[in-house]
């Protein structure tokens, strides 16, 4: 099968360090522009245009597409940084980039359809397995609708999760399906208590034929063994399915916790309370700034530390444990719970003008709510399915 080679030389390819720095540089403005976003309920196109030509989509993008191929550490410290200025930013960066990567899993004539004109093309998703594939020559007839596919307005194609009607007692068919704009409707149902600049739109599809190279099993995703590893050979591509997407939707809110105790503590240091106490010399304050500082860090190793294993299992051609799998997807899921709880006290001890839309803490703690709600962030059954592992039972979860 003919291919299209689009590779960038090494010398084009910008370090982790400089694109974590271009994308720090974008906090200022971001933090200007989230109040239109909210206004909006979608992100200004500036800033898709901004990180854009800031080269972050292209992180996970294989090098033959015009990407740059680096960690996904790389890739979630960008995501941290944007949040800093707006979750709604992060959250809209982390699950629509985040596509580049698994696109690379597709078999090649998908990625040729995505990329061959412009390998600036973006994906937005849905993966709730609502959709409904009836077999057909060729492919699939597809149905169905979705909610929530962040940053909608700004995507030429989507994915979308979905099953395959099969005879009874046959296994579940589970895939991710790609479908381009002409083939789908997008419904404005997004009007929410937070992240409401993500414009996480429903998207409807009726009876839309979709080739079988425009679809990936998410058995496969799970094996690590995709077709578009024949094409796509590094080892980023051999990572589990569930465990890079999971913290696509759980790390925007380490960013934004981050952003929320750096306006926090540019307040604290010069506020005085109606009763003339100095914030800065209260005792309670000082421990909610060190406990959420420590958080913010111990969240942050933890992930790095889950993918440096990650990564060394992909290089070694290795499938992770099971047993690692499950407390890596805990880990993911727990981390919006916890910053949740420590946002509210930043929230809190930031006193009367923390409610004011003029301050940001309001967003950020809405933003960083809202974020947790995800299905993905359901920590509780991934913790009970942990636990029972531990205790030498079969993990209940393929989404790993």
């Amino acid at each position: 099968m003919q291919t299209v080679e689009m590779k960038q030389p090494a010398m084009d390819i910008p370090s982790g360090e400089e694109l974590i720095s271009r994308a720090r540089a974008l906090i200022p403005i971001l933090r200007q522009r989230a109040v239109l976003g909210d206004e909006r309920r979608s992100l200004p196109q500036e800033t898709i245009n901004d990180l854009q030509a800031a080269g972050l989509f292209r992180i996970l993008q294989p090098k033959r597409y015009g990407g740059y191929e680096l960690s996904p550490k790389v890739f979630y410290d960008v995501v941290m940084a944007l949040a800093e200025g707006d979750m709604s930013v992060g959250w809209v960066y982390s699950v629509v980039a985040v596509h580049a990567w698994q696109m690379a899993l597709f078999d090649d004539r998908a990625a040729q359809e995505v990329w061959s004109k412009d390998s600036s093309t973006l994906i937005s998703s849905s993966y709730m397995p609502t959709g409904r594939a009836t077999p057909v020559e060729g492919g699939f007839l597809f149905s169905g609708r979705w909610g929530y596919s962040s940053g909608c307005d700004h995507c030429e194609w989507v994915f979308l999760g979905g099953l395959v009607q099969q005879p009874e007692g046959q296994p579940i068919d589970a895939r991710t399906w790609l479908i381009p704009r002409k083939d789908y409707e997008i419904v404005d149902t997004w009007h929410t208590a937070g992240l409401k600049g993500t414009g996480s739109k429903d998207i409807v599809i009726n009876e839309v034929f979709v080739p079988e190279h425009r679809t990936h099993k998410m058995y496969d995703g799970f094996t690590c063994n995709s077709p578009g590893n024949q094409w796509n050979t590094a080892a980023l591509y051999r990572m589990p399915f569930g465990q890079v997407f999971s913290r696509a939707v759980s790390t925007a809110a380490i960013g934004a916790l981050r952003g929320m105790l750096d306006c926090f503590l540019e307040t604290a240091k010069v506020r005085v309370n109606v009763m003339g106490a100095k914030t800065n010399e209260d005792p309670s304050v000082q421990l909610i700034i060190a406990e959420t500082a420590n958080a913010i860090d111990e969240l942050s190793l933890v992930l790095k530390r889950n993918f440096d294993a990650l990564e060394g299992y992909a290089e070694r051609g290795e499938a992770p444990p099971i047993e690692e799998r499950v407390k890596y997807r805990f880990q993911a899921s727990f981390a919006p719970e916890r910053i949740s709880l420590l946002a509210s006290r930043l929230f809190k001890a930031a006193g009367g003008a923390a409610v004011f839309t003029t301050n940001p803490y309001g967003r950020f703690l809405a933003d960083i709510n809202v974020g947790r709600q995800h299905a993905a962030n359901q920590f509780q059954m991934f913790g009970a399915n942990w636990a029972k592992v531990q205790m030498g039972q079969q993990s209940l979860d393929f989404f790993l």
